[in-house]
């Protein structure tokens, strides 16, 4: 059970990692504090230890329950499996856009979400520079700074649209179809090198939509059940549901089942 307590209470658990780790060590990092933990992937101080932090909150306000964090996840990829396991399983991204941290960068966040016999159960995005909090629960609804929030019901043309196509990874084929559909769209953004951003921005409506080849777990988990609760759609590109434990590429998020769609058609259709 997910009740309003919980909710409160990982939500104070971020604030914490964030008060007393991460936002003090912003643009104060010294070269050590860096390192490479895969080629291309790097980790800070400050992700090591917020981890650890959120991770021991997390297993005292659900005793027995598992913590899936990204770092963790680094040094024993075998951790994944309790994504379809039984029980409580904790989703955990102590630092996301560690590039953007560690380059003296915002946008960054803190982001967790809860699993109960391996479903997407609660989730939570904490954009510390920016003061913002969003939380979730399913059947529940959404909550932005303590507030209900609901993701645009309308349906721009496409011409109105703006959102996110992270396009670098893309294979060459999708590369070029979203390229060339982009010039549809009414805006079509980079990205910010920070997922619970841009779920966040599709929550206040600043974009109807986010497009993503990568998707690893800690990235999408908690923004996408963020949109769900909120009215929104979080797809693989074939239409199949998004489910954290599914080892896949290609997600489009959306506004609502609409936008999903015409954006699907615009950037993405054959």
């Amino acid at each position: 059970m997910v009740d309003d307590a919980l909710l409160d209470d990982v939500g104070a658990l971020l604030w914490e990692a964030a008060d007393q780790i991460v936002v003090p060590l912003f643009r104060k990092l010294d070269a050590a504090d860096v390192t490479e933990k895969a080629p291309g992937e790097i980790v800070t101080v400050a992700d090591q230890r917020a981890e650890e932090l959120i991770s021991a909150g997390l297993r005292r306000l659900r005793p027995g329950s598992v913590v899936v964090g990204e770092e963790a996840v680094a040094e024993d990829r075998d951790l994944l499996r309790h994504l379809r396991g039984v029980g409580d399983v904790w989703l955990v991204d102590p630092v996301d856009g560690t590039s953007n941290f560690a380059a003296g960068r915002r946008p960054f966040a803190l982001m967790a979400a809860l699993l109960s016999e391996g479903e997407p159960v609660a989730a939570w995005v904490l954009d510390p520079l920016a003061d913002t909090l969003a939380a979730a629960r399913v059947g529940a609804g959404t909550v932005l700074d303590g507030r209900p929030v609901r993701t645009i019901e309308t349906v721009p043309a496409p011409a109105e649209l703006r959102g996110v196509a992270m396009t670098r990874f893309l294979p060459p084929a999708a590369r070029d179809r979203v390229r060339a559909g982009g010039s549809r769209i009414g805006e079509l953004l980079p990205g910010q090198h920070c997922a619970g951003r841009e779920y966040l921005d599709i929550l206040t409506g600043r974009q109807q939509f986010a497009l993503f080849w990568r998707t690893l777990p800690w990235d999408h988990a908690p923004g996408a059940l963020l949109v769900r609760a909120a009215g929104g759609v979080a797809r693989r590109f074939d239409g199949t549901e998004y489910h954290p434990a599914d080892d896949g590429h290609g997600l489009l998020v959306a506004a609502n089942e609409q936008v999903w769609a015409e954006v699907r058609e615009t950037l993405l259709g054959d």
